[in-house]
């Protein structure tokens, strides 16, 4: 479940809640009764580690991290249909 990050309009309490996706939002302050909004946080999720896009991943040549369409002579391998890219065999 995720945590969502809440701010009080009338004294500007901030605090956590956890919720699940599907829940409403919370109207009201935790600690004074207030109106609250919903916060939008930055995450501290990474994708740490080979095999990730930045790597290369799902480009069709097996996770390398190799620009096939940088050199413009080569298939991405993105689909089987004809392809300006797909070299000439």
């Amino acid at each position: 479940m995720p945590i969502y990050e809440y701010e009080c309009l009338s004294e500007g309490h901030r605090f956590e809640e956890l919720q699940k996706v599907s829940d409403r939002p919370l109207s009201k302050c935790k600690v004074c009764g207030g109106k609250v909004k919903k916060l939008i946080s930055s995450t501290s999720f990474q994708l740490k580690g080979g095999g990730w896009f930045k790597d290369g991943y799902g480009n069709g040549n097996g996770g390398s991290s190799k620009k096939s369409k940088a050199s413009g002579d080569a298939c991405s391998g993105c689909c089987d249909t004809k392809c300006e890219n797909k070299k000439k065999e």
